[in-house]
């Protein structure tokens, strides 16, 4: 997990604007001293996968629920019920257009959509959705659409561009040796450079 932590903290100095914890296989102990870790790495929103438990004990920014997850209706009233700080995030992963406007009527604070690109992980949702598509959620929802799923410096600019709020891209944040270079990245991504 050290290996991990300094990742975060790489990650934090160069500037990204949320972490998400996705460890999904550790134990919850291990897994609140990982997002413990991750909250006091810097200034930047923690959001964990699943586990509300776990973010609000450790007091991070939000949850992040997945098609196997517990219902985002569900889970928004009960934060909103006064169980979770009033400024507590729940997000939706979607693939599709249906699945964002969902995502949106169930009061959820913002949705990843994808996979956008190629890319080994995401194969079991199905074919990439590509740009259009991508922008035709964007334009068809309120909340924030986070664009996931083979992003990296080459296309990044070009899922902002069609309207993505953000980015999840985890091999080119893991990627480069160091904050300055992560720095240098996302900078040209913001400038549009």
């Amino acid at each position: 997990m050290d290996a991990l932590i300094e990742k975060i903290r790489t990650a934090v100095a160069a500037g990204v604007d949320w972490v998400q914890i996705r460890e999904k296989d550790l134990q919850a102990r291990d897994l609140l001293a990982l997002v413990r870790d991750a909250v006091t790495a810097g200034s930047t929103r923690v959001i964990v996968n699943d586990r509300i438990d776990v973010a609000l004990a450790a007091g991070a920014a939000g949850v992040h629920l997945s098609h196997a997850s517990v219902a985002a209706r569900e889970v928004v009233q009960w934060c909103r019920a006064g169980n979770a700080p009033a400024d507590f995030l729940v997000g939706v992963s979607c693939h599709s257009l249906e699945g964002a406007k969902q995502a949106e009527d169930d009061g959820a604070n913002y949705t990843y959509f994808g996979p956008i690109y190629e890319t080994p992980s995401k194969i079991p949702f199905g074919a990439p959705h590509g740009i259009d598509e991508l922008a035709a959620v964007c334009k068809a929802v309120k909340i924030p659409v986070i664009a996931i799923g083979g992003i990296d410096e080459s296309n990044a600019a070009e899922c902002l561009r069609a309207g993505a709020a953000g980015i999840a891209a985890i091999r080119m944040i893991q990627s480069p040796p160091d904050a300055h270079a992560l720095r240098k990245t996302l900078e040209k991504l913001h400038t549009g450079n």
